[in-house]
């Protein structure tokens, strides 16, 4: 099988794997290596300055001894297979990074003969990537569940986040979809890759002191920093019956347990048949509002348990997370702008982190009323009903209550037509197998569905082969 069918098939099969977030590190080029990596280094972030950030997302192989009902490339179905070559996947993600197509690796895999070996594969490709090539930029890892913990260990200094999927959401879940994995072989790696960023962090902050210490062994500064970016994790969400409180409950553990920089919420897609499974995958809002949810604990200083309840175990699909709260919080409403602290701020609809921060900095000079408010960066039309500016209500006194508010507040925003995306936007991941011309417009010319191919066969990254491209409990 060459490269070109190898990419397309591994590609393809990357694209169940969600990662959308920010690298969170900040590493510089320098003389002689390879690339940065600059505050966002995944496919649909941004850095500072408004650029966009790709990754080669990928599988080392979709070959894998598992037979897990929720996945496509689970032993018992019949789909094509292929595996890269630690060198092959090496040069591939090297040319294209010098082709400006990418600008970091997400790299997964299915489980070909034992986690072991197929953790030895990925090391032996990130170590070409890190070592010959002196490739500093972004690299994303998935650890496999019952890997060794020394494999483990050297993984992390090749990646800048590693992530184990906990796949369900329970113990009782995954014995049943799941049953070659267990949570000891998932929660094992995700307690030891927590602890060597620990410890990690703590040598190298101690190596940067000027203080002599004696002590029986020296402290060894390791090279390269054992996954600097955090770790993270997948769930998916509507294979088995958890209900939102649980799988909140659940990603509320995992961060104050295991200190994860991101939990992923993935909506379950029938791509294998299986009598386990649902006939059919679940709406993707459900996803968008536990993501909500997610958002609102990791940077509002939500509690799970003030966002959902035993007695109310589902988000509700119609009012985001936070204006639901608000609505069962009324007593805490209207909010006086001009006299709030942060942390009331951060309670009120529409306003996020840098718009409360703005309107705390803004305050010192101005009184503000809705005229300055339009200008601070928050959503007025929903922050209206739930603020006073000067002591005036913005809203309508009369439907300061529940039911008017909730009516306000689940209705569609009108935004106009300007940045509007809902009609460019193909579902799913964007596959650079999928890409079809364009028809030709007076501003806007077709692209081409050609792709410039690393010759890695030959063994020169500077020049390429053209090929077209086809239409549980913690």
């Amino acid at each position: 099988m060459d490269i070109a069918t190898k990419l397309e098939v591994l590609a393809d099969a990357a694209k169940y794997d969600v990662a959308c977030t920010s690298s969170g590190i900040n590493r510089h080029a320098k003389a002689g290596e390879l690339g940065n990596t600059i505050d966002a280094g995944i496919c649909h972030s941004f850095t500072p300055d408004g650029r966009c950030i790709t990754l080669l997302k990928v599988l080392m192989t979709n070959v894998c001894i598992y037979n897990c009902a929720y996945c496509v490339n689970r032993v018992e179905n019949e789909v094509r297979r292929a595996l890269f070559k630690p060198r092959e996947l090496a040069d591939l993600t090297v040319g294209f990074y010098r082709r400006n197509y990418i600008e970091g690796l997400f790299l997964s895999s299915g489980v070909i003969k034992s986690p072991d070996y197929t953790t030895e594969l990925m090391i032996e490709a990130l170590s070409i990537l890190r070592n010959e090539y002196k490739f500093r930029g972004y690299i994303h890892a998935k650890a496999v569940p019952g890997t060794s913990p020394e494999l483990i260990e050297e993984l992390g200094h090749l990646a800048d986040r590693l992530s184990v999927n906990m796949e369900l959401p329970s113990r009782k879940s995954l014995a049943l979809l799941a049953p070659d994995k267990s949570k000891q072989n998932i929660v094992t790696p995700m307690r030891q890759i927590k602890g060597s960023i620990a410890e990690d962090r703590d040598t190298r902050a101690l190596m940067r002191k000027n203080t002599t210490y004696y002590a029986q062994a020296p402290i060894v500064r390791k090279t390269r920093a054992f996954a600097p970016a955090g770790q993270s994790t997948q769930m998916i969400i509507g294979a088995t019956p958890e209900s939102d409180f649980q799988i909140l409950n659940l990603a509320s553990a995992l961060y104050r347990t295991l200190s994860l920089k991101r939990v992923f919420f993935s909506a379950y897609l029938p791509v294998s048949t299986d009598k386990r499974l649902p006939e059919s995958g679940v709406q993707l809002n459900r996803e968008h509002r536990l993501y909500q949810a997610d958002w609102l604990m990791r940077f509002y200083k939500f509690d799970a348990a003030e966002l959902i309840d035993e007695a109310h175990p589902f988000l509700d699909p119609q009012l985001d997370p936070k204006a639901n709260w608000a609505l069962n919080h009324l007593e805490c409403f209207p909010v006086e702008v001009n006299t709030a602290n942060l942390e009331t701020l951060l309670r009120v609809p529409g306003i996020g982190p840098r718009g409360a921060r703005n309107i705390i900095r803004a305050r010192r000079a101005t009184c503000l009323r809705e005229t300055e408010l339009r200008k601070l960066g928050i959503a007025f039309k929903r922050a209206r009903y739930f603020i006073t500016c000067a002591g005036k209500y913005q809203g309508c006194s009369a439907e300061f209550n529940p039911r008017a508010l909730r009516t306000k507040l689940a209705a569609p925003i009108n935004g106009g037509k300007h940045g509007s995306r809902s009609a460019k936007v193909t579902p799913g991941q964007m596959s650079i197998f999928d890409l079809q011309p364009q028809a030709k417009t007076e501003t806007q010319p077709a692209f081409s569905t050609r792709l410039n191919l690393p010759n890695v066969q030959s063994g020169n990254i500077g020049t390429g082969a053209v090929f077209p491209l086809p239409g549980w409990t913690a």
